[in-house]
Formats: structure tokens, sequence, C-alpha cells
């Protein structure tokens, strides 16, 4: 497996603890229900489900973050590292980009600060920013660079496999289809796997070869886009694509208007 797979999921079920009254102590609240599946070497899976549906549990888990669950989760490459949504909030506003990015290098170990910087410029080249931007702060870059540095600090290290948690939902169409275009590219050019999150289908759609559906913590669709896209099973995965499509049109309606 671990020549295909870059991670793998079984059955895995995971709580948090809450409070439980009026007796005290706590009682578990079960958030993630047998949920197994895989992401295949090189490839993107999207993980599609509304607000509270426990996306960001299972990438808790995955994360090693949360620690209250039974099942297994195999890693078969480096652990992952995380793009999120909104990039200002994971960019420290204090430090320099360069800054930035070199703390994963430093961490890691094994090279020199000359070798660092060279990193952090080739980094900085491959998410097409130019290398003076490695002495600007977050607040003095766009939304769309800053996604641009945050994907370059979740690839500096070498991690193969990125948790790309709703990367573009809080970007404008225009840029988001750059943002989209650019983690094409690099997944191509460094062999990478992404579990690509997001509530919206059309996204999903656009980078993605596989998708899981995802209601009150359970897996209820899985399979090939083009399959779910066209020949939903369940009527969860209908909402989502008329909701998608309702959002499609209202945008098409929007740009007539524009023009006009």
């Amino acid at each position: 497996m671990g020549e295909e797979y870059a991670l793998e999921v079984r059955n895995l079920n995971a709580w948090y603890g809450v409070r439980q009254s009026p007796f005290g102590g706590k009682a578990r609240k079960h958030v993630l229900h047998d949920i197994s599946f895989h992401i295949g070497r090189q490839e993107i899976l999207g993980l599609v489900g509304e607000s509270g549906c426990g996306k960001s549990t299972l990438c808790k888990v995955i994360l090693g973050m949360l620690n209250t669950y039974e099942g297994e989760v195999i890693h078969y490459t480096k652990r992952p590292q995380v793009v999120f949504q909104d990039p200002f909030g994971s960019l420290n506003p204090a430090k320099k980009v360069g800054w930035i990015l070199e703390e994963p290098l430093r961490l890691a170990g094994g090279m020199d600060k000359e070798a660092r910087r060279r990193r952090v410029e080739e980094m900085l080249e491959a998410v097409g920013l130019p290398a003076e931007f490695r002495n600007r702060r977050p607040q003095e870059l766009s939304g769309g660079q800053r996604q641009r540095v945050s994907i370059a600090a979740a690839l500096i290290a070498g991690s193969k496999l990125i948790i790309a948690d709703e990367p573009v939902s809080a970007l404008d169409v225009t840029v988001q289809a750059q943002i989209l275009d650019l983690l094409l590219r690099l997944q191509k050019e460094f062999g990478l796997s992404i579990l690509f999150i997001s509530h919206d289908l059309n996204v999903v759609y656009q980078v993605c070869e596989r998708v899981l559906v995802m209601k009150k913590g359970r897996i209820v669709e899985q399979g090939d886009i083009d399959d779910i896209y066209d020949h939903p099973q369940e009527a969860y995965t209908k909402e989502l694509l008329d909701a998608a499509l309702d959002f499609e049109n209202d945008e098409a309606e929007i740009s007539d208007t524009v023009r006009l």
C-alpha cells in the first residue's frame, strides 16, 4: 500500500469531550462515524460537505491534533502540511515572508543560512512571487499573494501530502482561478497528493479526481468526480449539486449585469 497511497484511513471514529449535566463529569460526543478512505500518491481527493459536518475534525485527526479516536490513520509519506482558508490568520503578521518561510527549515535542521535563503527564493518563484517578497510582511500583500505564501510554507520542507482547507473560498472569483491553477501546476511539478476540502462542488469538480461527500460525520457517498457529478446516488449529494448550480447561475447573472 505504501507505494500506492499517501494516506489511508480505516474505520475511524472520533469523539469530543463535552460536559454532562446535571451529574457533572464529561460525556463523549461522537463526531466521526466509521470513516474509511485513502488518498493515492499524486492524487487530488475532494472532501465536500456543509459547515459542521465533521470536515475540520477529520483534518485534526489526520494532523495528529486530536487523539480521542479509534481506528487507523496511516501515513505513507511525511506528515501533511495545511493550506488554510484564511491566509492572513495563518501567517505571523509580525514577521516578514522570508522569516515565515525559513521557519520550517530551521525546525527541520540540516541547512545553513545561505541554503535556507536559496530555498526560500526557489519556493517564492515556484508560487509565482518575486524574490523581493521575502522582505514584505503579510499585511503588505493581497489575499491571493498571502495564499501563495501559505502554499510555499506548506511545501518548503518537502511534504508530499497537503491538506487544502477551503483554500480559495476567501478569495474573489478571478483570484480563485489563479490559485486553483497554481495548485494544479504544483501538484504535477512536485508530485503532490492533496486532500482538497470545500463546501462547493463546482470548485471540487475543477481540480479533483475523486470526491468524498460528508454529512453529519459520515461519508455518505464517494467515487470518481464525474460519476458523483453526473449520477449522484444520495439525496444529500443532489442537494449540494443543486446549491452549486444555483450559485453558478447567480454568478453568471451578476457577470452579465456587469457587462451590460
